[in-house]
């Protein structure tokens, strides 16, 4: 007749006690520390210079996420919600005890428009967001999107030559083509070409107190040759052609 090893049976079973105890306290621990009751979010504290996001647009975008207790809560996600306002270049959470998240917002800095509907920031990239009437005075610039750092540095070059010449810059467009097209506050059009675009513009400025003493409203200049330029006028629907002996480049 087989014997019972009570002495192992009993070891298992208090093993088994613990382990088990170790397993429910665990999940116990995890409900309370998950528990937006128990340990709710009690305050948001935001930095960073703040113009065009709202503390209500904030909110909103984190509506959700904060009914998470203060151990759910994924920074990551928040960091994330928060970046995608329209307005918010980056975001950065970190949780502060006991109850807190501290965020730190940096906006978006917008240089110019962008191909009508879009802006540029400082930093030569392509964001979307609203309108805003304080900010229709920016120049516009426009250009094949993964050109708009190259066309914002063509625009600080442009715009200061032209600048301490008594000119001011309103837009700038590159084309599919890589030919330049500059808009001046006074309405005229300098049609740059692709080669040589600071030393046509000097050109323009060198020749423009001749052109202004024609009685003629000037419309475009066309810059497009090695040693002249063509000149619109408003009344005339025609190019005139100034010591110009070459094609157009």
């Amino acid at each position: 007749m087989l014997r019972v090893n009570w002495y192992l049976y009993s070891g298992v079973g208090f093993l088994s006690l613990v382990l088990g105890s170790f397993v429910f306290a665990g999940y116990q621990l995890h409900r309370f520390l998950n528990d937006a009751n128990t340990l709710p979010i009690e305050a948001v504290a935001i930095k960073g210079e703040r113009i065009y996001t709202t503390d209500k647009d904030i909110q909103i975008a984190l509506q959700d996420l904060m009914q998470r207790s203060f151990f759910s809560a994924d920074v990551n996600l928040v960091q994330q919600a928060l970046e995608e306002l329209p307005w918010v270049y980056r975001a950065s959470v970190r949780r502060e005890w006991p109850a807190k998240l501290r965020i730190y917002l940096q906006e978006q800095q917008p240089i110019a428009h962008w191909n009508g509907a879009l802006w540029l920031n400082a930093q030569g990239e392509v964001f979307t967001a609203p309108k805003r009437p304080e900010l229709e005075g920016l120049p516009q610039l426009a250009g094949p999107n993964e050109m708009a750092s190259e066309v914002l540095t063509a625009y600080a070059q442009v715009n200061e030559l032209l600048k301490i010449n008594g000119f001011t810059l309103a837009s700038l467009t590159l084309t599919p083509r890589h030919a330049w097209h500059a808009t001046l506050a006074n309405g005229i059009v300098l049609d740059l070409g692709r080669e040589d675009k600071i030393a046509r513009i000097q050109r323009f400025i060198t020749v423009y107190p001749l052109l202004a003493k024609q009685e003629k409203p000037i419309t475009r200049v066309d810059l497009r040759y090695d040693t002249g330029l063509a000149v619109g006028w408003d009344d005339a629907q025609t190019r005139e052609p100034i010591i110009n002996d070459q094609k157009p480049r």
